[in-house]
């Protein structure tokens, strides 16, 4: 959340006495034909109002009436690896943030790397997303929404998630295994394939499709631009107003 500082406010209130007082200035003078009484009157306005525009909005600032405040909600990417998740989950979180939602950025690769030793197994992964989950339950106990993406392949998992956070949107970024592989440029697919990984999802694993997507991308007819525009509008249709 954010909150104007004393130094916004007064430098809010000097901006908008400038073109006031201006006004003002203008008025006086083309009713009474006088400029040294216009200067005074826009002079004496200029001090008395600026302190008054600063004392109204630190009380408004005060006062909860009014105001709604953004109910916290997770966008959980899911699909193949490789299949488009974190290009357009990163462009869905910087338009969300140009929104000014509060907002953090959750990414599978960028968790691995804090926790190497995770495992893939289906209970290795199975147990990781109850991390996750309890990861976002506490930035949304702080009103702080989420951009997670995770290949997250088993359909238990998916459903801990969903019972764990508040407003779960499920974001299907759907391609099928061949497209995948044309966008290997990390060779991970051609390792699986060698059995150099071990557990890999679409090729020694599985992957189980969502049955209740909330949104479903497919990235064969949809560039980037085009599926981040779709998700931002589903949010602000159902959560930023």
């Amino acid at each position: 959340m954010y909150k104007d500082t004393n130094r916004r406010s007064v430098v809010k209130g000097l901006s908008w006495r400038v073109v006031a007082t201006t006004t003002t200035t203008a008025i006086v003078y083309v009713f009474f034909d006088r400029l040294d009484l216009a200067i005074a009157a826009g002079m004496i306005e200029t001090v008395l109002k600026v302190g008054l525009y600063w004392g109204h909005e630190r009380i408004w600032h005060k006062i909860r009436w009014g105001r709604e405040q953004i109910e916290p909600f997770n966008l959980w990417f899911t699909g193949l690896p490789l299949s488009g998740k974190t290009t357009i989950a990163d462009l869905v979180y910087e338009k969300l943030r140009s929104l000014q939602v509060p907002i953090e950025r959750i990414d599978s690769s960028d968790v691995r790397k804090l926790i190497p030793d995770i495992g893939y197994t289906r209970e290795d992964r199975n147990r990781h997303m109850k991390r996750i989950g309890y990861l976002i339950q506490r930035l949304q106990n702080n009103s702080v929404s989420t951009v997670a993406s995770f290949v997250s392949p088993y359909r238990e998992s998916r459903k801990a998630i969903r019972q764990m956070v508040k407003n779960n949107i499920v974001v299907y970024v759907k391609a099928d295994l061949e497209t995948c592989k044309k966008r290997d440029y990390k060779g991970v697919y051609e390792k699986a394939e060698r059995g150099e990984l071990k557990n890999f999802t679409g090729i020694s694993d599985v992957y189980e499709e969502p049955q209740h997507a909330d949104i479903v991308i497919d990235t064969g007819k949809l560039s980037p631009e085009e599926a981040a525009d779709i998700i931002v509008h589903y949010v602000r249709r159902h959560y930023v107003k």
